[in-house]
């Protein structure tokens, strides 16, 4: 049977002690500094922006959209979007700080328990006889050697008296949402930067198409005019304001493909792939954009993850409060070592061998010249500050949904008349050409009747263009797919929390 020292008998009578002491610290804990509540906002009923036809999302309308981009039913997109959730390099940089933010919780709530420890060690020190005393001269002219052999555990646990470690906790805890809520803002802002330059791509294509048919359009212009002058019907400065008409064309195509140059570049950074071996087919674009859903301004304190975000930093910073009020109390810090200790390392694990301490440790700052009263003072400034920005944000989440409703209203009601223009200036344009082969024109009146068709046509599918990117930058400022419940999911990967997916939801108007 292994053998088992007895502690002495003053050992019981100091566990009794510690055991007390332990008991009256929890009973005697508390937590110093104000509870937080989240800031008040001002919270409009409505909006102003709002059209008649625009649905309330209902209950429904609530659940998780996942993949809102699929409202588009464009596949190209779809893919690219599937590619920027798991190569985005902003995105893994969040995702990154996130996997961060989790980690310092874990070292916040390490504090919570005792450090325990263990040492072992083994010297042999020697002196020699010059160094030795006269009542030790029996020994003769030969030094002495020493051994000595130990072996220790030892434990100490500073208590949460005031509650700093808890606030600690609770601090990191917020930071570790608002790192969740960064990441799903950083995710957010890529997928509809992704979109918008998506669809002003192909707006651009649309815009190449009418070009290039323009371009067709003038070379048979000029041909006509041509042959007019090789009759004698026309002059000569027919033919020269065809040609240069022809040529300002072809240069405004050559002058789009710069542009969509940059966008496809610029999406190709997005995916995570080189602009050099990125490429888009051109489609010119004809969708319609989708309707919406648009939830009340209250859910958007739900739905937006910078909001989110900005909430949690004024959780955090209320959290840092506690902690600095606590340095005003002072600090308890118990400690316990107990292990073998000999000269003789075949007797280092008997009972004679044994030593043990046994108490607590209290300390307290007396004077420190007004250092924790302005730690204090600027841990309620920070809170102040990011009360403030949170604030700003929900005024700007406000503004960023009525300017998309305005813009989505207001286009809708001027893609309709811009249409009727196109069709206005396409008949004139039809009637003047009749004209002018029958010799009762000028060929200016052609060419400013070419140019305004040519000028309604582009103006038609540029609003094409913006009304479908104002769409989803009206779905970015609702917040996406995205919910403030999931800045609680915890996960282990590096997508953590992993982007939603499942069907986007839409609304009827």
């Amino acid at each position: 049977m292994p053998y088992r020292p007895a502690l002495p008998a003053s050992a019981p009578a100091a566990m009794r002690c510690l055991t007390a002491a332990v008991l009256a610290i929890f009973i005697a804990g508390c937590a110093v500094g104000p509870d937080y509540q989240r800031p008040a906002t001002a919270v409009p009923a409505s909006y102003k922006e709002a059209p008649d036809g625009w649905k309330v999302a209902q209950p429904a309308d609530q659940t998780d959209r996942g993949a809102w981009w699929t409202i588009y039913n464009d596949t190209r997109l779809d893919e690219l979007e599937a590619q920027l959730n798991q190569s985005n390099q902003s995105i893994a940089q969040f995702a990154a700080a996130y996997r961060q933010a989790r980690a310092l919780v874990g070292e916040a709530r390490a504090a919570y328990f005792p450090v325990i420890g263990t040492s072992a060690s083994a010297s042999r020190a020697g002196t020699g006889a010059g160094n030795r005393s006269t009542s030790s001269s029996s020994f003769g002219q030969q030094g002495s050697v020493n051994n000595q052999f130990s072996l220790a555990l030892d434990a100490s646990w500073e208590p949460d008296l005031w509650g700093s470690v808890s606030r600690t906790v609770a601090g990191q805890k917020a930071g570790q949402q608002g790192a969740a809520a960064d990441l799903a803002n950083a995710r957010l802002s890529a997928q509809a930067t992704l979109a918008q330059s998506y669809f002003q791509l192909r707006s651009l294509d649309a815009q190449q198409k009418l070009l290039d048919e323009t371009v067709a359009a003038y070379q048979q212009s000029l041909k006509l005019t041509q042959n007019q002058y090789a009759q004698g019907i026309v002059a000569r400065s027919d033919v020269i304001q065809a040609q240069t008409q022809l040529q300002s064309a072809q240069a405004s195509a050559i002058d789009n493909g710069v542009a969509r140059a940059q966008f496809e570049h610029a999406i190709a950074v997005l995916v995570g792939e080189p602009a050099s071996t990125f490429s888009i087919p051109p489609i010119p674009l004809d969708a319609t954009p989708p309707t919406v859903p648009v939830q009340m301004p209250s859910a958007i304190l739900e739905r937006r993850p910078d909001i989110a975000s900005a909430e949690r930093k004024a959780a955090a910073a209320n959290e840092q409060i506690g902690i600095e009020m606590a340095a005003y109390f002072p600090t308890l810090t118990l400690s316990a070592q107990g292990g073998f200790e000999s000269s003789v390392l075949s007797q280092l694990l008997r009972a004679p061998s044994r030593f043990w301490t046994l108490g607590p440790d209290i300390a307290a700052t007396l004077f420190d010249g007004g250092l924790r009263a302005a730690r204090t003072e600027a841990a309620r400034a920070a809170y102040d500050q990011n009360v403030a920005t949170y604030r700003q944000t929900v005024l700007t989440a406000f503004q960023d949904v009525e300017d998309n409703l305005a813009s989505l209203r207001i286009l809708e009601k001027e893609i309709v008349v811009q249409q009727q223009a196109v069709e206005s200036a396409q008949q004139a344009l039809a009637i003047i050409n009749n004209q002018y082969k029958a010799g009762t024109v000028a060929f200016i009146n052609v060419l400013t009747a070419q140019t305004t068709a040519f000028t309604a046509q582009q103006k038609l599918a540029n609003i094409a263009g913006q009304r479908i990117v104002s769409s989803v930058g009206l779905v970015k400022a609702l917040g996406g797919g995205w919910d403030v419940a999931q800045m609680d999911r915890e996960t282990g990967g590096v997508e953590a929390p992993a982007p939603a997916s499942g069907p986007a939801q839409t609304a009827s108007r």
